[in-house]
């Protein structure tokens, strides 16, 4: 007299007892229970799950004010104007059609970074997007030194070179007629960065080393707390300024960051390819455009995007999109 225990899902296992007249019967049996077991377990429920805090926003309640203001802000943090009034309309009215979808919003700051074919006085989206960060990276590295002063600094070391030239002073002319070139490469900073010729990271490093750079810091202590300052918003340690010092002030022999310098140019070209430079340029993006730290989380996900291939426009596009930005959260 066989025994067969029974589990039903959600109750427990219950005994049964079943007489068989033959073996027959009895596999007949077996078979049919087998298949009742089968069926009962695949016709379980499935189960739904609920995640709580992840409503899909609402923009309906967005005013045509706030849509607006968005707008407005775009223009100026990245082109340094606010929009004409046909912009405006135009761009909220395309927003607004497109009920702030994020696309909606790429479209738009891409629009802003790139366009060559829309202007105000001749000046196109794109070359007004280079000349505002060309100035912000004057204002971070130069203390807003005017173009006439760069000039200026150019013309008296090119002149010096000239003189020295004519003096047949062969040694003193290389000096001063690189300092005149590096000056230059300041300035044309601008032009590169707009045809690609050169990346934030280049032009970073061109911003800290100059003599007008050289002037505002005045000496080899200043200095290299100045680039520690501007590139990674830290100072340096008193190991690393221990290091630092010889090759900025004297040529000679540091070890920074597991490498040895033995140069100024080879200092400040470390500082620039160190992590901590990329950091760096995701912390002034969220500072600029949020006035504030970027949160671990926000860091880690876009420390990424510009260490590949230095696009800073990413991370800016990447900020300029949200909805805090928008100021609509």
């Amino acid at each position: 007299m066989p025994k067969w225990v029974i589990a039903v899902q959600g109750k427990p296992p219950s005994t049964l007892t079943i007489h068989f007249r033959t073996m027959g019967q009895m596999n007949s049996y077996v078979f049919f229970f087998i298949g009742a077991l089968l069926l009962l377990n695949g016709c379980k429920k499935e189960e739904t799950i609920t995640y709580s805090n992840n409503t899909i926003p609402e923009y309906d309640n967005v005013s045509t004010l706030l849509i607006e203001n968005y707008v407005n802000r775009l223009f100026i943090d990245l082109i340094g104007r606010e929009p004409t009034d046909e912009e405006l309309s135009q761009e909220t009215a395309v927003l607004e059609n497109a009920n702030l979808s994020i696309n909606s919003r790429k479209a738009l700051v891409d629009k802003i970074m790139t366009d060559e074919t829309t202007s105000l006085d001749n000046i196109t989206y794109k070359s007004a997007y280079h000349n505002k960060l060309y100035e912000d990276l004057k204002a971070r590295f130069l203390a807003g030194a005017s173009e006439a002063d760069l000039m200026s600094t150019y013309y008296l070391y090119y002149v010096i070179s000239v003189q020295d030239s004519l003096n047949n002073n062969m040694l003193a002319y290389e000096i001063n007629r690189n300092r005149a070139n590096i000056m230059l490469g300041v300035m044309n900073c601008k032009t590169e960065l707009q045809t690609g010729a050169i990346t934030l990271r280049e032009a970073c490093r061109r911003m800290c080393f100059n003599q007008t750079y050289d002037d505002i810091n005045m000496n080899s202590f200043n200095y290299i707390n100045a680039t520690f300052d501007d590139l990674f918003f830290r100072y340096p340690t008193a190991a690393e300024l221990d290091q630092a010092f010889p090759p900025v002030d004297y040529n000679s022999s540091g070890y920074l960051f597991g490498t040895t310098i033995t140069s100024k140019s080879e200092y400040i070209a470390l500082l620039v390819s160190n992590a901590e430079f990329d950091e760096g340029s995701v912390r002034w993006a969220y500072n600029s455009l949020l006035g504030r730290e970027p949160l671990s989380g926000e860091l880690f996900a876009l420390l990424p995007v510009f260490s590949a291939n230095d696009n800073y426009q990413a991370i800016q596009k990447a900020i300029a999109i949200t909805d805090e930005y928008a100021g609509w959260n």
